[in-house]
C-alpha cells in the first residue's frame, strides 16, 4: 500500500503567507497544492480579490505580477513566494529557493533568423532578460550590445533591432510562426518555492511542515510527466 503523502491541514503551516503568480503558472500551482490538502477555489475563484485564504489549511495566499512575487517575500510581506527560476536568475534577491516544484517548465534560449550572416560590428541582443543575456556572452568571452524590450521580442530579429533575442521557449510555436530558429540553451527554467530568511528562522515550525508536503508532491508531478510521453540561495547568475 503507497505511503500516504502528508498535508497541510495534518502537518499544520498555521498563518504562513505565501505569494504567488497570476498568470498560466496558477493552475498547475493549484493542482499541485490541491495534493498537500489545500483547496483549489483559494487561488481559482473567478473573482478579483488579490488575498486569498484557505482557513483550514492555515495558509493565505497573495496574488501578484510573477517579477514582484520574491520581492514581496524578501521584504517580509509574505513568508513563502513561487517564481520562475528566471526571475531569480535576472536579478538578485537575499531569498532561499528550497524546492524546486517542476511546474512551468521552459527554457531560455538564443534564437533568430536562420542562416543569418555574422554581423560587421558587436552582435546586438535583444530580450527582457539583460542580466541573463550579458551573463551568457561574457562566460562565452563575446562582446555584445543589449537591447532591452519588454515584449513581441520576436520582432527585433525581422525588423533588423537586433542580430538574435534571448528569450523564454516552452514549445518554440511562436518562434515557428515567426520564421525564427533556436541556437542554443542557456538554461532550463521552472518554478521554485523561495523562503525569507528571516521567516523560515521565526515560522520554521509552520514552514517546515509545507516545504515538507511539497516535496513528495513536487515528486509525485514529475512521475506523472515522465510515465506520460535542495537548499539553493537565489542569485544573480545565470550558471
Amino acid at each position: 500500500m503507497p505511503e500516504k503523502r502528508p498535508t497541510l491541514r495534518a502537518l499544520g503551516g498555521r498563518g504562513v503567507t505565501i505569494a504567488v503568480p497570476k498568470g498560466r503558472i496558477l493552475k498547475p500551482l493549484a493542482d499541485l497544492l490541491e495534493k498537500v490538502g489545500v483547496r483549489r477555489e483559494a487561488l481559482l475563484a473567478d473573482d478579483r480579490t488579490l488575498m486569498r485564504e484557505d482557513r483550514e489549511a492555515g495558509v493565505s495566499f497573495l496574488l501578484l505580477k510573477p517579477d514582484d512575487v520574491p520581492t514581496y517575500v524578501e521584504y517580509g510581506a509574505a513568508d513563502l513566494g513561487v517564481v520562475g527560476r528566471d526571475v531569480l536568475l535576472e536579478r538578485e534577491y537575499d531569498l532561499y529557493a528550497p524546492v524546486d516544484l517542476g511546474i512551468g517548465r521552459c527554457r531560455m534560449m538564443v534564437a533568430g533568423l536562420p542562416d543569418r550572416p555574422a554581423p560587421p560590428r558587436t552582435l546586438r541582443v535583444a530580450t527582457k532578460f539583460p542580466n541573463i543575456a550579458a551573463a551568457h556572452y561574457a562566460r562565452r568571452g563575446i562582446p555584445v550590445e543589449i537591447i532591452f524590450v519588454q515584449g513581441s521580442v520576436e520582432l527585433a530579429p525581422i525588423t533588423g533591432l537586433a542580430d538574435v533575442i534571448v528569450d523564454l521557449v516552452e514549445s518554440g510555436e511562436t518562434l515557428r510562426q515567426n520564421g525564427l530558429v533556436t541556437f542554443e540553451t542557456i538554461c532550463d527554467v521552472s518554478s521554485v518555492v523561495v523562503a525569507n530568511r528571516a521567516a523560515l528562522k521565526l515560522k520554521r515550525d509552520a514552514i517546515a511542515p509545507i516545504l515538507a508536503a511539497l516535496e513528495p508532491a513536487r515528486a509525485a508531478t514529475t512521475d506523472a510527466r515522465t510515465a506520460s510521453p535542495g537548499t539553493r540561495r537565489a542569485s544573480r547568475s545565470a550558471g
